[in-house]
């Protein structure tokens, strides 16, 4: 493959530092939420509750993913990659959204299993550690779902949700156990059937989940509002008469753009190109996250 001129390929750019931030707590705050909520499960003969530790052990998984996908996205474009690796972050969206739904179909199944099998009932001590998950999980998705939202990134979005339906999960359980401890005798299976309505609920999530960064795998259409705003700023630059056709497609956090704009065709060829070069720069340097901009010139008929 012959080399390709540097200049062509936008520079180096990072993850955000708040990206970064968010994944870490997640991760610090899974492993310990996990532990806690396992060990508290075996030793309070509720099942419900260990289903909630092995999902946020599955929710640190996820939250690496995350960070792995973003930094892919943000790694600058070369003659292997001439498009760039943005494609990564949507990725790891439908990674998290199968082991969102994976993890739901394995907690219906043990769940299944825990009614059919006869067990004693939880030990009051699991409400307390569930309170405390319910409220840790419901800040940490707030959280992240707020860096999602400013980064415009469906991997985060996947993963915020993941700690919601942790949250979801929990409160489940918590509703299930406190059933059990109520009913009394006969009513040992209900922190199971709790799970097993929370295993349903998580599944939902996972298949809503998996559309946003499916689509943006596939390219599907954007906003209309980006391919406008994108035209107006390409129509701004002088020298262009008019903008033909503008398309967008997302790749990660950020846009590609195909732009056919209109110069005055007595023009030579080098100042075409260097209206090109001032419509490419425009879009770049807005504030619309274009990482790059493929720009087409056509004569102008008058």
């Amino acid at each position: 493959m012959p080399a390709l001129a540097q200049q062509q390929f936008p520079p180096a750019d990072r993850p955000p530092r708040q990206a970064f931030y968010v994944v870490v707590v997640a991760v610090l705050t899974n492993t310990v939420l996990a532990l806690i909520k396992i060990l508290a499960g075996i030793l309070g003969n509720s099942y419900a509750l260990v289903a909630d530790g092995i999902e946020s052990a599955l929710d640190v998984i996820g939250s690496l993913i995350v960070w792995r996908g973003l930094k892919a996205a943000h790694r600058p474009f070369n003659e292997d990659y001439p498009y760039g690796q943005g494609k990564a972050e949507p990725l790891a969206g439908v990674v998290i959204a199968i082991m969102l739904m994976g993890a739901a179909f394995l907690v219906a199944v043990e769940s299944v299993r825990e009614i059919i099998v006869p067990h004693h009932a939880p030990k009051p001590f699991t409400l307390l550690v569930l309170v405390l998950v319910v409220v840790s999980k419901e800040i940490l998705y707030r959280r992240v779902k707020v860096t999602a939202g400013t980064l415009e990134s469906s991997a985060l979005h996947s993963d915020a949700w993941h700690h919601r339906s942790d949250a979801i999960t929990s409160l489940a359980a918590f509703i299930g156990i406190s059933v059990a401890l109520i009913g009394g005798p006969g009513w040992e299976a209900a922190d199971d059937i709790a799970a097993l309505l929370a295993a349903g609920i998580i599944a939902r999530n996972g298949y809503l989940l998996i559309r946003t960064p499916l689509a943006d795998l596939l390219d599907a259409a954007v906003h209309p509002a980006i391919e406008e705003k994108a035209a107006l700023i390409a129509a701004a630059v002088p020298g262009v008469a008019l903008v033909e056709k503008c398309r967008a497609r997302r790749s990660g956090v950020y846009y590609l753009i195909d732009i056919h704009v209109m110069v005055d065709g007595s023009l030579t060829v080098r100042e075409g190109h260097e209206i090109a070069r001032e419509v490419r720069k425009a879009l770049c340097q807005s504030a619309l996250s274009i990482r790059d901009a493929l720009v087409h010139i056509e004569p102008a008929e008058s």
